[in-house]
C-alpha cells in the first residue's frame, strides 16, 4: 500500500531487487539479501530494524556504498551507483554520506577537532576553511569545550557527538547511523537520539537508523523491519508524532 504522504517527495535512496551473495569456499554460495526493494525520501528519518543475522549490516554496507549488490539496482540522490567504478564510489561516498558507527571510528591520539576535519581533508579543502567549519559543528553538538581533547579523554557520548559532527562536515545528502547508541548507557543514548531528532527536525537532514531496538525504531517516521534478508514490514513509528510535538514545544539544547 502506497504512503500518500510520500507520493510527491523526491527519493534519496532507491533500491530495486537487491541481492547479496557471498562465495564460501570454491563451490558454495550463501545469499544474505533476497531481492530487497527499498525507498527513502529526502528529509525522512527512517529506521531499519532487525535482529542479529537479519541482514542489517549487509544492507547497511550496500546503502553506504561500502559494498556492491550481487544483483539489482541502487540509486543514491539521483546517482546510479550500482555500476560505478571504485574511485567514483569513494568520491560519491565522501560527498553524499555521513557515517555514524556504534564504535565511533575516531582516530586515537588525535584531537576531536582534527577527527572532525577528516572528511574535508580527504576532499582537498584547505586547512583554515575546514578548521572553522569543524569548530562550528563541534559547537553545534555541544562539544565546544572539548574540541582539543583526544578520544581517550572523552566519554562514550562525547565521542559519538564528535562522530556526528564529523558526519556533517561535507554537508552530506544522508546520515547513515549504525547502532549509534549500542555502546552507550540509556541516559547517554537518549541524548544521542535527541541530537538526531534535532538534526532531522531543525535542519531537514535525511537519516537512516540501523538498529536492533524496536523502541528506538518507533521514534522514527517510518520503520522497515528486516528479517532473514527480506523486508517483512513497513509502518509509521508509533511514538514519532509525540516526539515531534515535544520538539516543537521546546527545542532540544545540546
Amino acid at each position: 500500500m502506497e504512503n500518500i504522504e510520500l507520493l510527491n517527495k523526491e527519493k534519496m535512496i532507491s533500491g530495486k531487487g537487491i541481492y547479496k551473495r557471498y562465495n564460501i569456499g570454491t563451490e558454495n554460495e550463501i545469499e544474505i539479501l533476497h531481492g530487497i526493494d527499498i525507498d527513502v525520501y529526502k528529509g525522512e528519518f527512517v529506521s531499519i530494524v532487525g535482529q542479529s543475522g537479519s541482514g542489517k549490516s549487509t544492507l547497511m554496507n550496500i546503502i553506504g556504498i561500502l559494498d556492491r549488490p550481487s544483483a539489482g539496482e541502487y540509486t543514491l540522490d539521483g546517482i546510479d551507483v550500482s555500476k560505478a567504478r571504485d574511485n567514483e564510489l569513494s568520491r560519491i561516498r565522501n560527498q553524499k554520506i555521513g557515517f555514524v558507527f556504534q564504535t565511533y571510528n575516531l582516530i586515537p591520539r588525535t584531537s576531536a577537532l582534527k577527527n572532525v576535519e577528516l572528511p574535508m581533508m580527504y576532499a582537498g579543502v584547505r586547512g583554515k576553511v575546514r578548521t572553522e567549519k569543524a569548530k562550528e559543528l563541534l559547537e553545534m553538538v555541544g562539544m565546544k569545550e572539548r574540541m582539543l581533547h583526544t578520544p581517550d579523554e572523552l566519554s562514550g557520548g562525547q565521542k559519538q557527538r564528535v562522530a556526528i559532527a564529523r558526519s556533517l562536515m561535507n554537508d552530506p545528502s544522508i546520515i547513515l547511523a549504525d547502532e549509534p547508541t549500542g555502546a552507550l548507557d540509556s541516559k547517554t543514548g537518549r541524548m544521542i537520539m535527541d541530537l538526531f531528532h534535532k538534526l532531522h527536525e531543525e535542519k531537514g537532514i535525511t537519516i537512516v537508523l540501523i538498529t536492533h531496538s524496536n523502541e528506538l525504531a518507533e521514534e522514527t517516521e517510518r520503520v522497515l523491519t528486516l528479517r532473514d534478508g527480506i523486508i517483512t514490514g513497513e509502518r509509521r513509528g508509533e511514538t514519532y508524532d509525540l516526539r515531534k510535538r515535544e520538539a516543537g514545544a521546546e527545542r532540544i539544547v545540546c
